[in-house]
């Protein structure tokens, strides 16, 4: 498996610490509102690498942090007039809401700033005027290795607009913000009186504590690459005489109708205003994975109507495989699956090809039904592809359709129907089974018992 370092800007071969075994740390979200879809398509890029060191074989262990303190987090609650933990545990709930509906895998932590303030309380720096603690660059003279910076051109008072932490002198980020009246009852005690840390200090603390000092991968948007991960190596390396990451991983723009999503342009989207418009998840997750991580995503209506489109004809040829199976048990697949899985698994090792990996997909399903058609597939084939598919899923998290939860009133029904066939009452049965049908549910006898399915 190979992938692009951006530290060395190279493809280079991925191989972890520990054989076996990945560490990975993942930027996860500033909780003050919900997540848009700009989010999404990292915290998507973020799953499609974790999944995909499973699919070949890797243990992983992931932390993603939950930044629930910051002038933004501050500004909401005492607007809000809540305690900050309140304000913030909302739109926490809400994240882990969206992670669901989108098919996300669920990391091994998900550690919160607020819960982890003494372990950042340390690290080589200088004390301002104000109270506040600084780290220098001119102590570390490493510093811009990761955005491949020329430092001496960083000129004094220029301002990074990324980072609302950093000072006017860009020498200069902040690991400890001194309290002051806009925080309200917000702050920590420290050996270096009342604050709470800088941005930076969270994630380097967090994830060493569960990491160690040096891991395997950290990911992040390309608008976290400076200052924000290279402040990171920074005092992270600079503490522990460490190197703090082998592989950094960056996902490029995600862009709407060919624009960037700005509220003044109309095109600001959350995951629930797509899922108030009749969109799912599932066609949601699908755009999203549709491009290359490294390339700029440009998110349309029409690629949603396209999404829809191209799950129908994988749901399609789904159903088709699985009723040529039957209950057959899984032979060797045919050799036209064999190709696919051969070309879907080189793409996810080249940098996770995820486009061409969908190709290999798309190639299996148009030779799949050729087969079909001409009856060269076998049941046991059928099963053994059916198996491949679903391993193919492992991946891609959106072949497998949601199963729709059946409603009190539909459970009783078909619980009343089958007591109707215990008592042989046959009549009563098909008026109970029509009635289901009107809800929209199929009833599907199984060895284990009846299931409901949703009708198309």
């Amino acid at each position: 498996m190979k992938v692009l370092n951006t530290l060395s800007q190279k493809l280079e071969e991925f191989v972890p610490l520990e054989p076996g075994y990945v560490r990975l740390y993942t930027c996860g979200p500033t909780v003050y509102d919900f997540a848009h879809i700009g989010n999404f398509r990292a915290y998507v890029f973020e799953d499609l690498l974790r999944r995909t060191l499973k699919h070949f074989g890797f243990r992983v262990t992931q932390v993603m942090n939950l930044t629930d303190v910051d002038d933004k987090t501050i500004r909401g609650s005492r607007a809000a007039g809540v305690p900050l933990r309140d304000y913030t545990q909302r739109f926490k709930d809400a994240f882990f809401q969206d992670l669901r509906t989108l098919n996300i895998q669920p990391a091994e932590h998900y550690p919160a700033a607020t819960d982890h303030v003494p372990e950042m309380a340390a690290g080589v720096a200088y004390r301002s005027d104000d109270g506040s603690v600084y780290f220098s660059i001119a102590k570390f003279p490493r510093y811009g290795q990761l955005a491949h910076l020329d430092i001496a051109g960083l000129k004094p008072g220029a301002r990074v607009a990324q980072d609302e932490y950093e000072k006017e002198n860009v020498a200069d980020f902040a690991l400890w913000k001194a309290w002051d009246e806009a925080d309200g009852d917000v702050a920590w005690d420290s050996p270096w009186g009342r604050g709470r840390p800088g941005w930076h200090l969270e994630c380097s603390a967090m994830s060493m504590k569960y990491l160690g000092p040096s891991f395997d991968i950290h990911t992040g948007g390309v608008d976290n690459i400076f200052p924000h991960h290279e402040d990171e190596i920074a005092q992270s390396e600079a503490a522990t005489g460490q190197t703090f990451v082998r592989y950094w991983m960056h996902c490029a723009h995600l862009m709407v109708d060919d624009r960037k999503m700005s509220k003044s342009l109309g095109n600001f989207h959350t995951l629930r205003s797509l899922l108030d418009r009749g969109y799912s998840g599932r066609e949601v997750r699908y755009v999203l994975i549709s491009g290359h991580y490294r390339q700029a995503l440009n998110f349309t209506f029409d690629a949603l109507q396209g999404a829809r489109g191209a799950l129908a004809r994988l749901d399609e040829f789904q159903d088709r495989l699985g009723g040529a199976a039957g209950t057959a048990v899984a032979g060797a697949p045919p050799a036209w699956a064999i190709r696919a899985a051969g070309r879907f698994d080189a793409a996810l090792a080249d940098d996770l090809n995820l486009a061409e990996s969908l190709g290999a997909l798309f190639d299996l399903v148009h030779d799949g039904h050729r087969a079909l058609n001409a009856g060269a597939v076998t049941p046991g084939e059928a099963a053994a592809t059916v198996t491949l598919l679903a391993r193919f899923d492992g991946v891609l998290g959106v072949l497998a359709r949601p199963a729709a939860e059946a409603d009190a009133e539909a459970l009783d029904l078909l619980a009343q129907r089958q007591k109707a066939r215990a008592a042989r009452d046959w009549a009563e049965a098909d008026r109970l089974r029509k009635a289901l049908a009107d809800k929209g549910w199929i009833i599907q006898d199984t060895p284990q018992g009846p299931k409901l399915k949703p009708a198309k």
